[in-house]
């Protein structure tokens, strides 16, 4: 993309390890993308220009496709307009695209699908768009179709314009492409397909519909594409337009830019952004608008940002990354950091293109930028701009964009550094990383000094370890990778009141709460108020039995909620995270409050209240402990999938739920979308004989979804590959925490 809009002089390749966007050692070394970048740029070129046309600002940000990464997918998934979403033309829908896929359902994000890598062998454009529909529950609209010289892709034809759109061997200019006419087979295939796109968008398009009625099946270009901009724009994914290609050949990758402005919706066509003020959810105009009472009007003065991204540059230091929803944000100008609740004083703003970092005084709506010099945030923070530097008295102080939801850590690994020197870079290299990755957690065992870092799998804590010794130059005795054990209760406890009176940073003060800890059921989610708070898998909620005589109730809440989260961050048994914990705090004023104290003898308060109930809990035997569950899909050869089963069921503890043919299931099961309704362009080799594809390398493959305790998968991918010699994929994401009973348990 980038080469093509002309911000690169040549294309990168992730074998040969040149990518702009995947800039880590590590990415290049893997062939992954670890960490999500943003890149801006215009499309299409000024050579590309009608007269008639005007260039548009793309915001590229690209994702990380591996499911150890997939809370850096999400926490970019609200600040999109449009997505598109690329699959393998030989493998077709995978299981993390999947995962992916829901992800965006669910922030209702318009996407497009583009089938890649239909240069390799073995690649199947049908058999592309049968998964799309049958696995991705919505009808493919086929909006391109591949152009084949016998089993090579040759080119890209549009069928919504009748015309070649991508060729081999070209830069894909209107000249180039102008020499290339449809005929025969080709110009057959693409009448075929425009016909079933119409009838498609017809079913779900009233507008659409009308024109048809009136002027026929041979509809104009423009109005088939309004409508696809108009069923895409929801976000539902009913309708998935379809597009083909070959990155590494620069196959209609134009083309798929074109797309983007034809189809994917501008910052102005998006529904209103909904944001968080205290516990209620509303429209981000409502939250602006000041208390009828005040008489005062909307401010238009304020400027509301996102974080989605926290990046250590070796030259710049730390780049915050930022999608900007209302106002005008400003360099040099006070931010207020409305989830650490502090100001923040940037130093510079830029807009990132390739290689080159463009300095511009301010970002407006809908645009997104890299600051620099903020010390403290992280990525899920929000930041305000309200144009002075004195900390905001309303409920503005507490506008947060979709606070991140991280998942339970799954897997950590212990390290020591090797003086006291250098125990204090690496924790600030920790800090830096963490602030990256808010789902890379670490901590200190004061009495041991050694400090634990927890992550979501054993490829991410491997990354964080390469990033921490060759980025951030931390150095220390590293331990192994281990399943990060949870602990929980298995019975309520009594009322504990606490009275914290202690000196704190030189300050005298006293308060106290009641706290009672109870183990998080199901039921108990349909019953609480919406000012409790869920972290770390578990539930906290504050009461305050006289509300009448609080005068600053969301800033006691906070502080109660956060000792009560630093004292469930280590267990009483050992020294593991607690884990499905619902946790009611009490702050009576008539009996809790002793007059002026600080927030540190709040927070104190409830760190110890929790900590008495717990170690209460631990002297009466009803502490468990909790282990990580994973749900395991391995897609494998028919012939090793016997052994792969019994595998894990016998001597992995596990539990085999479900075992499907990847070529035949997905059309018995008949599921939302028939596999017979849904049109796709024939392959070049569909008509061969059953032995010619047994040359293109087509298996029969079975898929295997499983639930395994995690510590029996730490090696596995390892271990399968001397079953199916290196024919298998396997890909897992958290399932549960269930609890670990008979010998294991005391072997822990």
């Amino acid at each position: 993309m980038l080469y093509n809009c002309g911000a690169l002089k040549h294309a990168g390749n992730v074998d040969h390890g040149d990518t702009v966007t995947d800039f880590l050692p590590m990415e290049r070394q893997r062939g992954i993308t670890i960490q999500s970048a943003a890149i801006t740029f215009n499309w299409p070129p000024k050579e590309r220009l009608d007269l008639d046309d005007q260039q548009h600002v793309i915001n590229l940000i690209d994702t990380p496709g591996h499911v150890d990464f997939r809370f850096e997918v999400e926490r970019c998934m609200h600040i999109l307009d449009g997505a598109i979403c690329v699959i393998d033309g030989v493998e077709g829908v995978e299981a993390h695209t999947e995962r992916v896929w829901s992800s965006a359902q669910e922030f209702k994000v318009p996407r497009i699908v583009f089938v890649n890598k239909l240069d390799r062998n073995g690649a199947s454009f049908k058999k592309s768009v049968q998964d799309i529909g049958l696995k991705l529950n919505g009808v493919p609209l086929v909006c391109q179709i591949p152009w084949w010289n016998k089993e090579a892709i040759r080119g890209v034809v549009d069928v919504v314009g009748r015309s070649v759109v991508s060729w081999a061997g070209t830069k894909d200019t209107r000249e180039e492409l102008s020499k290339t006419t449809l005929e025969g087979t080709i110009m057959d295939e693409t009448e075929r397909a425009r016909e079933t796109l119409i009838e498609q968008l017809c079913e779900r398009d009233d507008e659409l519909l009308e024109l048809w009625t009136t002027q026929g099946k041979d509809l104009p270009e423009a109005a088939i594409r309004a409508a696809i901009r108009r069923v895409i724009s929801d976000g539902e994914g009913s309708l998935i337009p379809v597009f083909a290609g070959s990155s590494l050949k620069n196959i209609g990758v134009a083309s798929l830019l074109d797309a983007v402005t034809h189809y994917l919706p501008s910052p102005l066509d998006r529904p209103e952004l909904e944001v968080r003020v205290g516990p209620i959810h509303k429209p981000l105009s409502h939250a602006l608008q000041p208390p009828q009472s005040s008489g005062k009007h909307q401010r238009h003065d304020i400027a509301v940002a996102s974080v989605f991204k926290v990046v250590n540059d070796p030259r710049r230091g730390m780049l915050t990354f930022v999608r900007v929803y209302h106002g005008v944000l400003k360099k040099n100008t006070p931010m207020w950091n409305a989830s650490l609740q502090q100001f923040e004083r940037p130093l510079n703003m830029l807009q990132i293109s390739a290689a080159q970092t463009i300095e511009i005084p301010h970002l407006s709506p809908g645009q997104i930028g890299a600051i620099t010099g903020l010390k403290a945030a992280r990525t899920g923070d929000t930041l305000l701009n309200f144009g002075s530097s004195k900390a905001p008295q309303t409920h503005l102080a507490t506008i947060q964009v979709r606070p991140p939801e991280i998942p339970p850590a799954v897997a950590f690994i212990v390290l020591d550094a090797y003086n006291p020197t250098g125990a204090k870079a690496l924790e600030m290299a920790l800090d830096n990383l963490s602030r990256e990755d808010p789902s890379l957690r670490w901590s200190k065992d004061e009495k041991t000094e050694q400090y634990t870092l927890s992550g979501m799998g054993k490829l991410h804590l491997e990354v964080a370890r390469d990033r921490l010794e060759n980025h951030y130059k931390a150095e220390a005795y590293w331990g192994a990778i281990s399943v990060d054990y949870k602990e929980c209760l298995t019975v309520p406890t009594a009322p504990h009141r606490t009275v914290f009176d202690k000196v704190v940073a030189g300050k005298a003060g006293k308060a106290a709460c009641s706290v009672v800890i109870e183990p998080l059921e199901d039921h108990h989610r349909d019953t609480l108020s919406g000012s409790c708070l869920e972290r770390d898998g578990n539930i906290v909620q504050v009461e305050f039995p006289r509300e009448d005589l609080m005068s600053s109730i969301e800033t006691t809440r906070q502080q109660l909620m956060n000792g009560v989260i630093s004292a469930l961050a280590r267990g009483p048994r050992r020294n593991s995270p607690m884990q499905k914990c619902l946790v009611t705090v009490t702050y009576d004023a008539t009996a809790d409050s002793f007059g002026p104290t600080t927030g540190a003898h709040i927070v104190g308060a409830a760190n110890m209240a929790v900590r008495s109930a717990l170690k209460e809990a631990y002297q009466q035997g009803t502490v468990g402990i909790l282990e990580p569950v994973m749900r395991v899909t391995i897609v494998c050869p028919e012939v090793t999938a016997g052994a792969v089963q019994h595998d894990l069921h016998s001597v992995r503890g596990g539990h085999v739920l479900e075992v499907k043919d990847m070529q035949e299931s997905a059309a018995r099961e008949g599921g939302p979308i028939d596999a017979s309704d849904i049109y796709a362009p024939p392959d070049p080799y569909e008509f061969q004989t059953t032995l010619r594809e047994a040359q293109k390398g087509r298996l029969r493959m079975l898929e295997i979804t499983a639930r395994v305790p995690f510590v029996e998968m730490l090696d596995y991918d390892t271990h399968l590959r001397g079953k199916t010699q290196g024919r298998h994929t396997l890909t897992m994401a958290l399932d549960t925490f269930e609890r670990v009973t008979g010998p294991r348990e005391k072997s822990l």
